[in-house]
């Protein structure tokens, strides 16, 4: 095939487009931190960076789930750990009372007493955090105390299916029965009845707290390992994310500096055997 001076000038100057073009993808990298910029660059990154992307945002989504997690376990824990208290004074009251330690002026004070740390305790029942109630299951706009009565857990979601409940329902604290045995000793005090039942009675309610608050520690040592879990998990995304879609620097750099000794090369060459045509184009 007889070879002309057009197909050579039309030659050159598609490698020199395709030249030209190589640089602006590599000027594109080097600006812009990144492999591509459009996905028709390269459709098959662009596809995993979109899985990726995802993947990173939905690590992000769970570790604002754990912080919520934490907060509705470490008010409930401190709740608890208030209630606890006030049970163990009610508790050194009764058994001051039973045992006759106290003087008849004495008992009425201690009722009184009792009644103020009960209202505590109906406080505490219905600590509210922003605008829920931590104690009243699922019902959260109920005050536990007073309210609705609703026993169904708050689940949150710390991982892909996994969901953990962080609450504390009335079913096993601040129930209707422990606030009635603390009335049922308030009433026995003021009325000299029998005070010894309540001893073990008040025991019991402490012993229900604590078993609540050992609960609540484990499931709060839970959620911390899958927290560090999907603090991995998202390390690991990320660094994927990374290795598909940023560019390196250095490799950048020398295929620019590559590319442009062959532009140069091929313009020197274009222009010695087509300087008439590869002139015209470049006016």
């Amino acid at each position: 095939m007889r070879v002309t001076q057009s197909m050579l000038g039309h030659n050159s100057l598609k490698h020199l487009s395709n030249s030209y073009e190589r640089l602006g993808k590599l000027h594109d990298q080097l600006n812009t931190g990144k492999k591509i910029t459009r996905p028709s660059d390269d459709p098959i990154v662009a596809m995993r960076g979109i899985t990726l992307r995802a993947n990173v945002a939905e690590m992000k989504q769970f570790k604002r789930n754990f912080a919520e997690a934490h907060n509705w376990i470490d008010n409930t824990d401190a709740a608890l750990d208030q209630a606890t208290e006030a049970m163990h004074r009610i508790h050194e009251l009764a058994k001051r009372v039973a045992n006759g330690t106290t003087e008849e002026g004495g008992k009425k004070a201690t009722a009184e007493e009792i009644k103020e740390i009960k209202e505590q305790l109906i406080n505490i029942a219905n600590t509210k955090v922003g605008d829920k109630y931590i104690f009243s299951g699922t019902a959260t706009d109920q005050p536990a105390y007073g309210g609705q009565i609703n026993t169904e857990a708050v689940e949150i979601e710390l991982g892909k299916g996994i969901k953990i409940p962080v609450n504390v329902t009335t079913e096993k604290v601040f129930s209707d029965d422990f606030f009635a045995k603390i009335d049922r000793l308030i009433e026995d005090i003021e009325t000299d009845g029998d005070l010894q039942q309540h001893i073990g009675q008040m025991e019991g309610l402490i012993n229900d707290l604590v078993t609540e608050r050992t609960s609540l520690g484990a499931k709060a040592n839970r959620v911390e390992l899958m927290e560090q879990r999907v603090e991995m998990q998202e390390i690991m995304a990320k660094q994927l994310m990374s290795d598909n879609e940023d560019a390196e620097y250095e490799e950048v750099i020398t295929q620019m500096v590559m590319e442009e000794s062959l532009l140069r090369a091929s313009l020197s060459l274009s222009a010695r055997v087509i300087q008439p045509t590869l002139m015209d184009f470049l006016r």
